[in-house]
């Protein structure tokens, strides 16, 4: 995409906003009952508990509602402000926060990544934010018990602790290599550029001016209200497991070892207002977002879907930017066409359940 027809859309989307707010735009009965059709159809083929849906239109949230069950047991019906587990959807906040401290001149994406988070040693190739934003790094990814962790981590330091002392999997630049533990390192930056813990940071600098009041750390020893249980089917959450693909409630899991990779809570709203604060330029600057949205490459050329923060995409000349997140207990899913002004946002409490199926359907309602 021209990087100054990018810049000039976000001149005039600003320019719009100057002179008038718009009235949000509502979907008729006839286009929520075909999206009401597609969702219990996707419910009911997966045995899904919940789903819950929020759509923006024009940068304006035009739509939001919760279907099904939140809790089984107590029948606890799931709404547009049922929270879930983010997964990693969190990566887009993380990456959004890197770059408002780059923007701030506080970090340096090509430093070393002991300048910020000295309790990461040096290893035999420097390490970049830079690199760690866009899975270049060769920093390695979860392992299995790390999944699947009970333990409490008091803050990020602990949770680095983890995986400092491994070694690279590669040279750095050299390949793409998907790292969970890349951006906890990258809060650990955040904390280090700022001066201010990872979760007072977001909560000053993207929470409060995006809007967002029901985002927060996944703590498992609090009483979040209007949280959804999470639910599985079959053994580990693998479904073609059939003698066992009844839905289960998914086992304990304690996040804090990766908040800013995995670890915090939303709700659908939430994060459709987050959407509409990135594509209205609230929260980062155009050309901000331009670096953040253009594809990585490696060092022999070859080009990665994973940006900033997002995976971005193009059909038929139109940006398309997105994430998504899978965690014990839900799935998520952030889909925006910027140049569109248009956002979907999808959360449910089954485990693995491909809610970004239902994006085409309601792009084709909503997206007049």
């Amino acid at each position: 995409m021209n990087v100054n027809r990018f810049i000039l859309f976000f001149f005039c989307l600003a320019l719009s906003r100057a002179v008038g707010a718009e009235l949000a735009p509502t979907l008729s009965p006839a286009e929520v009952q075909r999206i009401d059709a597609a969702v219990e159809t996707w419910k009911s083929q997966r045995s899904a508990p919940a789903l819950s849906l929020a759509i923006v239109v024009d940068n304006q949230l035009a739509f939001s509602k919760g279907y099904g069950l939140a809790d089984l047991e107590k029948k606890i019906a799931a709404r547009n402000d049922t929270v879930y587990r983010l997964a990693s959807l969190t990566k887009s906040l993380t990456a959004t926060a890197v770059m408002q401290l780059v923007e701030e001149g506080k970090l340096d994406l090509d430093a070393p990544i002991q300048k910020y988070c000295p309790i990461f040693p040096e290893k035999q190739w420097p390490v970049t934010s830079r690199q760690l934003l866009t899975h270049l790094a060769g920093i390695r990814h979860n392992t299995w018990s790390e999944t699947s962790s009970t333990q409490h981590f008091a803050n990020i330091n602990d949770s680095v602790s983890v995986f400092k002392d491994d070694a690279l999997l590669f040279e750095p630049g050299t390949k793409y290599s998907y790292s969970t533990q890349g951006y906890v390192l990258l809060g650990c930056a955040i904390e280090g550029a700022s001066g201010v813990p990872y979760l007072q940071y977001l909560n000053d600098h993207i929470f409060k001016p995006a809007g967002m009041t029901q985002t927060t750390a996944d703590d498992s020893s609090l009483n979040v209200p209007n949280r959804a249980v999470g639910y599985r089917t079959g053994l580990f959450g693998f479904s073609w497991l059939k003698w066992l693909r009844g839905v289960h409630q998914a086992p304990p899991h304690d996040t804090s070892i990766k908040i800013p990779a995995g670890g915090l809570l939303s709700t659908v709203d939430d994060m459709a207002r987050f959407a509409i604060a990135v594509m209205s330029g609230q929260l980062v600057q155009p050309d901000t977002l331009t670096k953040m949205w253009t594809k990585p490459k490696t060092r022999d050329g070859k080009e990665s879907e994973y940006g900033f923060g997002f995976l971005i995409g193009e059909k038929n000349g139109q940006m398309r930017v997105y994430n998504d997140g899978s965690q014990a207990g839900t799935r998520t899913f952030l889909f925006m066409m910027p140049q569109q002004r248009f956002a979907i946002c999808l959360m449910t409490n089954l485990e693995r359940a491909d809610c970004e199926t239902l994006t085409p359907t309601i792009r084709e309602v909503a997206l007049k």
